[in-house]
Formats: C-alpha cells, sequence, structure tokens
C-alpha cells in the first residue's frame, strides 16, 4: 500500500492504476498532472525503460511537478489535454501509447487556494481560471456576460434551476459595482436561491456551470477523450475519472459509441463483421467508485465515477 501514498492525497488511485494494467516497459499518458499522485504512483509500476508523460494546464501543476525531473522516465508539458493528440504526434508517439489517465475537473490544490477562486467556501478573487496565463477570469466575463448567456450557463453547466434568478441577481448587482470576490458571488447566489438544499451550499451549482465555461471544460472532455483513442496502441488502457455527472455522462456516451461500431437502420440486414467495423474501444467492467473507506477518508472522493476502456 506504501506504493501508492503521496503528498496529495489522489482520487480512486489505486483503481485507476490497476484499470492501467501498467506494464513495466510501457508509454503512459497522466493528462492532468495536478498535484502528480497518479504519476508517482505510475512511476512506481514502470520499470527502467519505461516512460510517462504528463499534461497540465496550470502552471501551479508545472511547477509541482518540477522534482519529478530528475526521473529520466517523466517528462511535463504546459497544456491541456485537449492538445494530448497533437503532443503525441508531435513526439512520435502517436499510436505507442500503452495507457493514459484523466482525471477530469478541478483539483483540491486548486479549491484550497483562496486566491484562485474556486471555492465559495474561502474568500479570494473571483478567477477560476485553472490556466490563469491566459483567458478571461469569472469575474471579467460576470461583469460583461448578458442575462441570457449568464442563465445558460448557469442552467446548462451548473444544473441550477434557479439560474434565471440568479443572472438577474448578477446583472442588478453589478449596476452598482463589479462582482470581484468569491464572497460576493456566493452570497449574492445564497440571497438569490428561494429554496435552499439541506446536504448542498446553494453556489454550489453556479460556481461549478461558470468554472466549467471559463475553462472550457465539456469541449477540452470531448477533445481530449477522442485524442486518447487516436494515440493509444491496440490493447491500450484509457481510464478516466469525472466528478459530476455532466462529465460521467459524456465519457460513458463517447465510450458506448466508440465501442458500438457502425450504426445501421433497425429492419436491414446486415453481417455481423459490418456491425463490429468502427468499433474502436471496449468497455472494461462497469463504473468504479470509492469505497466508503476512501470517502470517509476524503470527502471529496464521494462523487467520483472511474471508467475504462481499451483500444481495440
Amino acid at each position: 500500500m506504501n506504493a501508492f501514498l503521496s503528498p496529495h492525497t489522489s482520487v480512486l488511485l489505486k483503481e485507476s492504476i490497476d484499470a492501467l494494467d501498467i506494464k513495466p516497459n510501457g508509454i503512459y499518458v497522466d493528462a492532468t498532472f495536478g498535484r502528480g499522485g497518479h504519476s508517482r504512483a505510475i512511476l512506481q509500476c514502470l520499470g527502467n525503460q519505461g516512460r510517462l508523460i504528463a499534461l497540465d494546464r496550470d502552471t501551479a501543476a508545472i511547477e509541482a511537478a518540477q522534482s519529478l525531473l530528475a526521473d529520466k522516465r517523466f517528462s511535463i508539458h504546459h497544456r491541456p489535454f485537449a492538445e494530448l493528440a497533437s503532443l503525441m504526434k508531435r513526439l512520435g508517439l502517436e499510436g505507442h501509447i500503452d495507457g493514459i489517465l484523466m482525471d477530469i475537473g478541478v483539483s483540491s490544490p486548486q479549491i484550497d487556494e483562496a486566491e484562485r477562486g474556486f471555492s465559495f467556501q474561502q474568500d479570494g478573487p473571483l478567477d477560476m481560471r485553472m490556466d490563469t496565463t491566459s483567458g478571461q477570469s469569472a469575474a471579467q466575463w460576470l461583469n460583461t456576460a448578458s442575462l441570457d448567456d449568464i442563465t445558460f450557463v448557469l442552467k446548462r453547466y451548473g444544473e441550477e434551476k434557479f439560474g434565471k434568478r440568479i443572472a438577474h441577481a448578477v446583472v442588478e448587482y453589478r449596476e452598482d459595482k463589479p462582482l470581484a470576490t468569491t464572497a460576493e458571488f456566493a452570497k449574492l447566489i445564497d440571497q438569490a436561491v428561494p429554496v435552499k438544499d439541506k446536504y448542498k451550499h446553494p453556489a454550489t451549482r453556479s460556481f461549478q456551470g461558470v468554472r466549467i465555461f471559463i475553462n472550457g471544460e465539456l469541449d477540452q472532455l470531448e477533445e481530449g477523450l477522442q485524442g486518447a483513442t487516436e494515440v493509444l496502441k491496440p490493447g491500450g488502457r484509457l481510464a478516466v475519472i469525472s466528478f459530476h455527472s455532466l462529465e460521467d455522462r459524456m465519457v460513458k456516451r463517447f465510450i458506448k459509441q466508440q465501442s458500438s461500431g457502425k450504426v445501421y437502420p433497425s429492419k436491414l440486414p446486415v453481417l455481423q463483421s459490418e456491425l463490429d467495423k468502427g468499433k474502436v474501444l471496449e468497455p472494461i467492467g462497469r463504473a468504479i467508485k470509492p469505497s466508503d473507506k476512501e470517502i470517509s477518508a476524503n470527502k471529496r472522493s464521494r462523487s467520483s465515477v472511474l471508467r475504462v476502456a481499451q483500444k481495440l
């Protein structure tokens, strides 16, 4: 068990490492380095000829990875996992990857650092960018977006049924002064939501929705999944950990589509060999969720889901 310990508690760590079925001399990709918990566990499973390539769009993650660069088997690249395929092609590794791990969404260190603006439980600048070197912050967007656009984002990405009420509150608030902090935004949401969920802070869904939009997370996920299927070798594994229903539905649907082959009209007589054409992935087992023991030790793991597929 000590082989899976790291300074940061990675969710579904042993399960995801097991899912990759790591070959000692294989080539693996950690598409979301974070603070390196999964990467360290992968490296401990690799032999001298093995290789691990990590990616992350967060400059703080790139900085955290510097301590691993002394290991010649490891390298890291400052880029989002949507660019996974283009990076592997540039490195000449397309079709040579034995396994890819994607841990989707915001990381615990990002939530815990108030200055990043991801948490409604700590007051800080309303930023929410995973890559602080590019793009607009949450505050910049909320202070300029239209009522309809804010409503759409809160409902579509946050699945917030009171999205329009909250959007109205944002527009009214910014007439007096611009939104600037997470505490302001959280308080505004709390006051706008007429019915409270006893198990969830009223700002949870809205913060999620704005974060997903600001970082283009669903588009990134779609491109990353497609890129992963392109660069994996036959028999290579794809393991994806998601944390909310929007992401998990996308992953589940993608694997299903990639494992279904060509689609024909239901009454058209077709040979099995024709139906099998176009299949790219095969699901491996069922969705894996954290144990009660893990949830007890790390409350943030409770919504996580691991899905695994193998390239045909």
